[in-house]
């Protein structure tokens, strides 16, 4: 069955190029194009898209109020592809509120060739948006994309930062539970939904979710707006304490050390793990070998199997693991592939999640 697109831009090379390169992919059909949200809708009346691909900057409509219409009228998935989301975070942040469930961010200059070499990543983000679960989009959405490959990087495992432990190490327990998240697609309304339940005496939390650099101190900066906890963008040796969630640095890889009594993040440059910068691979191992069962491990909703490897070790390491249920999940693949692994102690709704973190106190 393949997969419909309407593509709503004003710039009719962009149309051109884009309609050619989806045309070329069996899975995939462009059904129309529409130069503004207007002509979008006239279009949308005919046939319903399964993905769109929205420009933000048009005539008559912009296109973060059409994404805000169909998300009240008939949720469906959209990729936002814009130039106006390398502008800043406000817009990137607004979009993501608003349900995209991609954004790629498209330069000024050079724009032909940059859709001709972003062809693969164009088809990989409208296959992950055909996947979500819009009956989610409230709780959960919009992984950003900037990274531009011509054909899929090789594959590296946490082995390319961390190297795993060849025996068993010794814990011994402490009044200090961490909670170690890693999310994906889906995630940024997804942490929100869980963050904002929790009091300001909640167990410290490291989360790593997929994002670029240019746009997780803002998404940091708005969820301690909204929490009562504080949330922060991590630096290098931030202690993680009560009260304290720490979000990985888009573009680098933190992970989990012990100090004496004390927890600490290190960020760390490094290769892509799981084709992700930062990895839940990286995040999750690091916690399992330096807390065990001080910690528990969640995974949430994303594409691919970024975690799963990391929240399998946590739980041979005896921290508590966890998995989101697909029922709640905007797209059930890192959770799913975390099951399929054994790794995960219970599947739990979205609902339940900041019980369980504050569970780890008890």
């Amino acid at each position: 069955m393949t997969i419909k697109v309407l593509i709503v831009d004003d710039s009719a090379v962009v149309r051109q190029v884009l309609t050619r390169q989806l045309s070329d992919n069996p899975a995939i059909e462009v059904m129309a194009v529409a130069p503004d949200p207007i002509f979008a809708m006239k279009k949308m009346a005919v046939q319903w898209p399964d993905v769109i691909i929205l420009d933000i900057e048009m005539p008559r409509m912009d296109g973060i109020t059409f994404l805000k219409k169909i998300m009240s009228e008939r949720p469906t998935p959209v990729v936002i592809c814009s130039t106006l989301a390398g502008k800043g975070a406000q817009v990137t942040m607004e979009a993501m509120s608003a349900g995209a469930v991609e954004i790629i961010t498209k330069p000024k200059e050079g724009l032909k060739v940059f859709l001709e070499e972003s062809k693969a990543q164009l088809i990989n983000a409208i296959k992950a948006a055909a996947a979500a679960r819009m009956q989610a989009v409230n709780t959960g959405l919009a992984k950003v994309r900037t990274e531009h490959p011509t054909k899929p990087a090789p594959k590296l495992t946490a082995d390319a930062i961390i190297m795993a432990s060849k025996a068993p190490k010794q814990f011994f327990e402490t009044t200090d539970r961490i909670i170690a998240i890693g999310t994906s697609t889906g995630g940024t309304q997804a942490l929100e939904a869980v963050l904002t339940q929790l009091p300001s005496h909640a167990p410290g939390i490291v989360v790593v979710q997929h994002m670029p650099e240019q746009f997780t101190a803002a998404f940091s900066e708005r969820l301690d707006r909204l929490c009562r906890v504080n949330v922060k963008e991590a630096e290098n040796n931030d202690r993680v304490i009560p009260g304290q969630v720490l979000i990985a640095n888009g573009g680098k890889h933190m992970l989990l050390r012990r100090s004496g009594a004390q927890y600490r993040v290190e960020i760390k440059d490094g290769p892509l793990v799981s084709r992700h910068r930062p990895s839940v691979d990286v995040l999750f191992r690091s916690v399992a070998q330096s807390a065990g069962p001080n910690a528990v491990g969640i995974i949430m909703t994303g594409m691919g199997d970024d975690g799963a490897r990391g929240l399998k070790e946590m739980h041979n390491a005896g921290s508590q693991t966890f998995a989101q249920d697909e029922k709640t999940c905007v797209v059930y693949g890192m959770p799913k592939e975390a099951v399929k692994l054994g790794a995960v102690d219970q599947i739990v709704p979205l609902q339940l999640i900041p019980e369980i973190i504050m569970k780890a106190y008890s």
